[in-house]
């Protein structure tokens, strides 16, 4: 079996393609530890209010109770993936200004260019132990191509998880009155 993730940096679209694979019939494995709120209205989809990574980090996450199913794990927690298992992961990108925007709101302080650099620098980092492990396969999605135009970046999803989606349903999934934070309305 295949252990499938949704990963990126936080506020990248984790939540959407979350609820994207949700609607088109995958079987989806979280909790309501963390109620939507401002930030995420239609929810957060996901274990533990987000904090699995603690249990990656100490090895003590029972990774084969979802086997077959979809987690999300936020960028950081990719390098602790235990070994032994089949991973298809879905790695969401965003632009980095709207991440930073939409992280500044969300936190009530304004992040700086330090704060940019490090995101930047984890996001690289992922990707890198995306590529370099054997046991995982990868897709890129970027947000503002789901948003523009859902039905192909998901059938080009469903198309790498060898068909289990139900197109129709997941563009459902898709509200493009959440996209906030867009670039151009970003203060620089």
């Amino acid at each position: 079996m295949v252990n499938y993730i949704v990963s990126g940096l936080e506020r990248s679209g984790t939540s959407m393609m979350m609820q994207i694979l949700y609607l088109g019939g995958m079987k989806v494995a979280f909790d309501t530890k963390r109620k939507p709120d401002e930030h995420n209205p239609k929810g957060y989809f996901e274990l533990e209010g987000g904090k699995i990574i603690n249990r990656l980090m100490e090895g003590t996450f029972p990774m084969e109770k979802y086997d077959g199913m979809v987690i999300k794990v936020t960028a950081y927690g990719v390098k602790y993936l235990p070994k032994g298992f089949r991973y298809k992961v879905i790695y969401m990108l965003r632009d980095m200004d709207e991440i930073m925007a939409s992280m500044s709101k969300m936190i009530g302080e304004e992040l700086g260019e330090e704060d940019k650099k490090a995101f930047e620098r984890l996001n690289k980092y992922a990707l890198k132990l995306l590529e370099e492990r054997d046991d995982i396969d990868y897709i890129t999605v970027k947000y503002n191509d789901v948003i523009e135009n859902p039905r192909r970046e998901i059938e080009r999803v469903n198309e790498f998880l060898g068909g289990l989606l139900n197109v129709e349903n997941a563009v459902k999934a898709v509200d493009p009155n959440l996209y906030r934070n867009r670039k151009k309305e970003v203060k620089k």
